[in-house]
């Protein structure tokens, strides 16, 4: 199966994290997934993450049961959405995380037939902020059956609406690309940076050094971040031991994460008074 240029379609898993905020806030957020990951800009406004994907590349885990863990984790930990697009040899799609609330996503069938929700379509556009009518019109055509369009066009065409929004991914690191040749393209874009895991102690001091450095500092502190730090921890420890009864790395890897950023937002509320 070929998409409508000829190209070969998607055969090996793979995943690309796209999040609305500067590198220098995605980086200690990324850092707690605890999975090596390459991170660089990809517009004004956004960041890309390129996992080395060992839950999935040893067979552990599919694709999207993964980014749909690690998309929800930095996102509900944080004040910017995140969209994951994974793909494998079966399907492809993505999973858009805000906040608490409930992630939204599509699939499309290898060929590129659609199964998912209309409805998350408009639920999509509407997060992102997008045009309710042009760009709307853009992702519905996503929903219709086409078949001279493969996953990989599917994906393509979701990333060209999105360059609407102010996404703009650097050359070559497009949806269905090997592992390996994403992370070269990423690995040589400017200001690029090696995200894995260093211990506790030097994540936590990198999370607190954002929260100190950042203008949206006061968004840590006050009764609301106390609450959204109470709810993370409450959310974080029954994720992490579904993770482990499940063994899975994601979620496990997802739970620490709401864990930590929980506790993070709560000792900075009380460590850090307000000027």
């Amino acid at each position: 199966m070929s998409t409508a240029s000829g190209e070969s379609s998607v055969t090996a898993p793979g995943a690309l994290l796209l999040c609305r905020a500067h590198p220098e806030s995605v980086g200690p957020a990324a850092q707690l997934l605890r999975e090596r990951m390459l991170l660089t800009w990809a517009g004004a406004e956004w960041s890309v993450l390129v996992p080395e994907g060992k839950p999935w590349r040893d067979g552990a885990e599919p694709v999207d049961r993964v980014l749909t863990g690690w998309a929800g984790a930095l996102a509900v930990g944080a004040p910017w959405p995140v969209l994951a697009l994974w793909w494998d040899a079966d399907h492809s799609g993505y999973a858009l995380a805000s906040g608490f609330r409930r992630t939204v996503g599509y699939e499309w069938l290898a060929n590129g037939t659609p199964v998912g929700e209309d409805e998350a379509m408009r639920t999509f556009a509407a997060r992102l902020g997008l045009d309710p009518v042009l760009d709307l019109q853009s992702l519905e055509q996503l929903t219709k059956a086409d078949p001279g369009v493969d996953a990989r066009a599917r994906l393509r065409g979701l990333l060209a609406v999105l360059t609407r929004a102010g996404v703009v991914l650097p050359a070559g690191l497009s949806p269905g690309e090997p592992v390996d040749r994403l992370r070269e393209v990423a690995r040589i874009q400017p200001g690029a940076e090696q995200i894995e895991w260093s211990g506790w102690r030097a994540a936590v001091r990198a999370e607190l050094d954002v929260m100190e450095g950042s203008s949206l500092a006061s968004w840590f502190r006050g009764s609301k971040a106390r609450t959204l730090a109470t709810v993370e921890v409450a959310a974080g420890l029954p994720l992490t031991l579904w993770g482990v009864r499940r063994r899975s790395g994601g979620w496990i890897a997802a739970g620490a994460l709401l864990l930590t950023h929980g506790a993070l937002g709560l000792a900075y509320d009380q460590l850090r008074p307000f000027d």
